[in-house]
């Protein structure tokens, strides 16, 4: 348990150095125009009227609200709808971020944004002429704790350039997004609780659903997209039954199918999501759910971190019936093509999630062979001994992202659907100087086409044409995807569905198709995992490789879980 809550701790510190998170101060004075202001654009939506700004060939709304606003006696309900407003309601601003406590400096941090409770709003950019157009549904990452869709990187111009309608949304994070306790569940109906960050995103959809062909986009066609905590999401999404039917297609960058605590019962080594809140609410020296409902919502969000609160999606048998694996194993995840991957160097820039290397080699591995038993050789061919440093890098790379990014395309190619893979692989020089080569989130300026939106401190990226034919490749590949469900892209390879030949994109300086991705890593990680499940007493997270504990022995179970991934 000592190793658990270590790497609970860690887990928490890496979610503020993951965070693009905006601070308490607002955005300043503005600058003194130096252009026209720009024309308006105005829609007539079934959730009221809207008007917004043209922008070159683009229509553009920001800051329009999905649900009511999530305060007073509905901080921790489920979103409500908003009946149609009256009259025309602006859509030229962000609306503020949701609350997050303010993350250290690191290439992920950002300028000041604003934050309130009063945060569910999303944002369309939407191409003049659209009519049916594929809609690109976008979910920000940042552990659950933190990140905003105004953030600079996300801009949606050039993806909607490439006729494609792109919706951001924002969605409660932290304490706030994903608080279970059994006074909460008294409440509910279903008598349930947490998971109120995906609900926002389920609610958020479902106003796509209703509102989107008023902006020409297609509401048969919607692909949700995201990256971190945002393909956390897209894979929440895809297990929940709350959501099925709201989307057709799904794209997850980076994305990490751990373990999620259970709402009663404390289950694979972790309490329970209502025992958590209960804890953070001694903590917090909060004697009942009013005294909680009326803590200032900075103080509560800053106090819960400090707590080391962890935001997580919670199995209560409604919202999510099963584990992630779980579903995914029985075939009752969303039935839709998927392209997925992962980047080389994501612990790069997440180091706190990595182990420091032993005095030796001789000591990595004894440590090792010790807590993996009879896959340590297994283990020590994919992560040897020889280059501890990137050995310890790859192992938490390959747990949390490499498998999780290749189950989910086998998953869903084993149900028929075509589905793609990459590895993003790319460097550039003054990324490389730092010793960042392809880190977290590295991948996401070329997919947006921001490569001059990037924070203050990220590494800077050239503006030279081969990092431009890098971000029009992916654009291509990306809004291609999601119009027809192919990724293909102007003067560039066909990127081949995985199929049986296990096929992936392997982007470096350009896309190269190729097959066989880091051979043995799946197998070994899926291995690791069905025997944890089949323990029960373990999670499968942060804690591999030197921090692993010993690994449970094979058993049925795990032989029946492994044969279920065999199929796939």
């Amino acid at each position: 348990m000592m190793l658990l809550r270590r790497i609970a701790v860690l887990a928490g510190a890496a979610a503020c150095l993951a965070v693009m998170a905006p601070s308490h101060a607002g955005n300043g004075p503005a600058a003194p125009a130096r252009f026209p202001p720009p024309r308006a654009a105005s829609i007539n939506a079934p959730a009221g009227r809207l008007e917004g700004v043209i922008a070159g060939n683009l229509r553009v709304f920001k800051g329009i609200p999905y649900a009511q606003p999530p305060v007073g006696q509905l901080r921790w309900k489920p979103p409500a709808p908003l009946p149609r407003w009256h009259g025309v309601r602006a859509a030229t601003a962000f609306g503020p971020a949701c609350w997050q406590p303010e993350g250290p400096p690191s290439v992920y941090w950002e300028r000041p944004m604003p934050m309130s409770e009063n945060c569910l709003t999303l944002n369309i950019w939407a191409p003049a002429d659209a009519h049916h157009a594929p809609v690109f549904f976008w979910i920000y990452g940042g552990a659950l704790w933190g990140g905003a869709s105004r953030d600079p990187l996300y801009d949606g111009t050039q993806l909607a350039e490439r006729g494609v309608v792109v919706v951001s949304i924002n969605y409660r994070l932290g304490v706030l997004g994903w608080l279970a306790l059994p006074q909460l569940s008294a409440e509910s109906p279903q008598g349930i609780s947490g998971n109120y960050g995906l609900l926002d995103q389920i609610q958020a959809l479902k106003w796509v659903r209703r509102n989107i062909g008023a902006f020409g986009g297609d509401p048969s066609n919607v692909t949700i997209a995201g990256e971190s905590a945002g393909a956390l999401s897209v894979m929440y999404l895809m297990v929940s039954p709350e959501a099925h039917g709201l989307f057709a297609k799904a794209i997850a960058e980076s994305g990490y199918m751990v373990s999620m605590p259970s709402l009663k019962v404390s289950r694979y080594g972790m309490p329970s999501a209502e025992q958590s809140g209960l804890q953070l609410a001694t903590a917090l020296h909060a004697p009942s759910l009013a005294a909680l409902r009326a803590m200032p919502p900075g103080k509560l969000t800053d106090a819960a971190a400090a707590a080391a609160f962890g935001p997580w999606g919670t199995v209560d048998g409604h919202v999510f019936p099963h584990q992630m694996v779980t579903a995914f194993e029985k075939g009752e995840e969303a039935r839709v093509p998927i392209l997925a991957g992962f980047n080389s160097g994501e612990i790069r820039s997440l180091m706190i999630l990595a182990p420091h290397a032993p005095a030796s080699a001789a000591d990595y591995e004894s440590v090792i062979r010790a807590r993996y038993g009879d896959l340590a050789p297994q283990f020590l061919r994919l992560y040897p001994a020889t280059d501890m440093e990137e050995s310890i890098l790859a192992t938490t790379r390959d747990a949390l992202y490499g498998w999780t990014a290749e189950r989910v395309v086998r998953s869903q190619t084993a149900l028929g659907l075509p589905s793609y893979l990459y590895l993003f692989d790319h460097g550039y020089p003054a990324e490389d100087a730092a010793g960042l080569h392809g880190f977290h989130a590295s991948e996401l300026p070329f997919v947006f086409g921001t490569l001059d939106g990037t924070p203050p401190l990220w590494p800077e990226v050239p503006a030279s044409p081969r990092q431009a034919a890098l971000s029009q490749a992916m654009l291509d590949y990306w809004t291609s995807f999601a119009r027809t469900g192919r990724p293909r892209a102007v003067h560039q390879p066909d990127w081949p569905a995985f199929g049986s030949a296990g096929a992936y994109m392997h982007f470096t300086g350009a896309p190269h198709p190729a097959t066989g991705l880091m051979p043995g890593m799946y197998r070994l990680n899926q291995e690791v995992v069905c025997r944890r499940m089949a323990a029960g007493n373990e999670p499968w997270n942060w804690n591999v490789g030197l921090w692993s504990p010993k690994l449970p022995a094979m058993a049925a179970a795990a032989r029946a879980c492994l044969g279920a991934a065999r199929r796939h």
